[in-house]
């Protein structure tokens, strides 16, 4: 049986998700879905209080009903009345900027960190996070084998000290600077699973054409909660798909790291089929490449070839091509060599919310997008690499740089002497006479040595694809 919610009266009819009761954020200058359950045939009307305006619709055989109401320019606090003959009140709306914030635990890691494993300046962004209009939702954690309508129970809080701590740091982090800059309500929804791989992620029709994944059937067990095909759309995901978002924050790709060609198409397959389910065309997409971390130290404990999570991270740079409206955020600088949890959430936080002020709300004057490879040239026995996003140019901050591998025809790579120039990085060894590739911070753990002059770090990258 679904489990729904009963808001306001108790012996209404109308019932709603989760995702819809007080407190909530609505997306501005949008047509914001509302639905909900009724007695089948049932007439409903939603009132807006910001218009005036009623909009009606009519619950169809299973008692599912569905509309889409105006929304204005940010702003609040509304009140938005469902009936079905009984009313329901929801109270304190805002309408604003929504996000969708989802993946597994560097995307679920709440504001006060785990336990033992601490979020930098925590404290002080928990004691001064009290503001009205930033609101929070936390879709529970949930795994089933068949979709559900609604979510475990859940409810928007305001942002303050209890709300955030609990709250995903990147999401909160990326929220708060949209609220400052924007001067607008934000609303986040967080979808998260510790330990997830991307194809719980992802629905079975989708799943289809892997055939090497197994999609659970509906009375099937579920070997792993978290990393079970199909398990977490169904319970966690769909419930909110439709649900009117500016777009989507993803962070996620650790417990995929050794199976990187495979992820490098079920990425952008996850991606398309979320925006054909939303409905809203290609609404931003934005992710934060996984951090460089020591991979062996955990089960199976493997190492060497693809094992290395730098092949991962290239899956991850090269999908920024094949999904439309999509950006990354680069991490190469903030990973932990005993920490597959980065304790530096703001700056997470920030970078992506410097590409969504900068692509989604066209603000300008900063930096806000990476240094990315884009082409190598070789005369004699030196390569010259060239970049995009470098108006500004290419640095070190004064050290050499250390991390640039070179190899010939043999596929043996050796370090590299590399020279930083403006737009350009040249790279030589006097053991390759003839370069045809190179490799630059393409280790398992490694700091990146190599930014934009704006402070944003360079992606590990190869230009081979051995």
């Amino acid at each position: 049986m679904l489990a729904v919610v009963l808001s306001g009266n108790l012996q209404a009819q109308v019932k709603l998700p989760y995702l819809f009761g007080d407190n909530m954020v609505l997306q501005q200058h949008f047509n914001a879905p509302v639905w909900g359950w009724s007695k089948p045939g049932k007439k409903v009307s939603v009132k807006t209080s910001w218009n005036g305006k009623t909009y009606a619709a009519t619950a169809d055989g299973k008692g599912k009903w569905k509309l889409a109401v105006q929304t204005p320019v940010a702003g609040g606090p509304y009140t938005m009345t469902i009936s079905d003959g009984k009313a329901v009140t929801l109270k304190n709306v805002m309408v604003g900027e929504v996000w969708l914030c989802t993946g597994q635990s560097n995307m679920e890691m709440p504001v006060k960190g785990f336990r033992g494993q601490p979020i930098l300046g925590s404290n002080d962004a928990i004691l001064e996070s009290a503001n009205k209009n930033i609101r929070l939702f936390t879709v529970p954690r949930a795994s089933t084998t068949t979709v559900q309508d609604n979510s475990k129970p859940a409810q928007w809080k305001l942002a303050g000290p209890e709300a955030v701590a609990d709250f995903s740091a990147t999401g909160y982090f990326f929220g708060r600077l949209l609220n400052k800059m924007l001067e607008v309500p934000v609303g986040l929804i967080t979808v998260s699973y510790g330990g997830s791989n991307i194809e719980a992620w992802m629905d079975k029709d989708i799943l289809k054409s892997f055939k090497e994944i197994k999609v659970p059937g509906p009375t099937d067990s579920i070997p792993v909660v978290n990393r079970t095909a199909t398990t977490l759309y169904n319970a966690m995901m769909y419930p909110v798909i439709g649900y009117g978002v500016k777009g989507c924050l993803w962070y996620q790709g650790e417990s995929n790291y050794d199976r990187p060609d495979q992820y490098e198409q079920l990425f952008p397959t996850m991606v398309k089929r979320m925006r054909e389910q939303w409905g809203q065309g290609n609404f931003p997409f934005y992710y934060m490449q996984i951090a460089p971390f020591n991979y062996a130290q955990l089960p199976p404990y493997n190492q060497g070839g693809k094992y290395n999570s730098a092949y991962l991270r290239d899956a991850q740079r090269k999908s920024e091509a094949r999904i439309p409206n999509s950006a990354m955020a680069v991490n190469m600088d903030n990973g932990e060599e005993n920490s597959i949890h980065p304790m530096h959430k703001e700056v997470v936080g920030k970078r992506l919310a410097l590409i969504a002020l900068a692509k989604t709300y066209g603000m300008k004057g900063f930096g806000s997008a990476s240094p990315s490879y884009s082409s190598m040239s070789v005369t004699g026995s030196v390569a010259t690499l060239k970049f995009d996003n470098v108006d500004f140019g290419l640095t070190t901050f004064g050290k050499e740089p250390a991390l640039f591998e070179i190899a010939g025809k043999d596929k043996v790579f050796y370090p590299a002497q590399a020279h930083v120039m403006t737009k350009s990085v040249t790279v030589s060894s006097p053991m390759v006479k003839e370069p045809v590739a190179v490799r630059y911070a393409f280790k398992d753990f490694v700091v990146g040595d190599l930014f934009g002059c704006e402070g944003l770090p360079v992606s590990s990258f190869r230009t081979d694809d051995w």
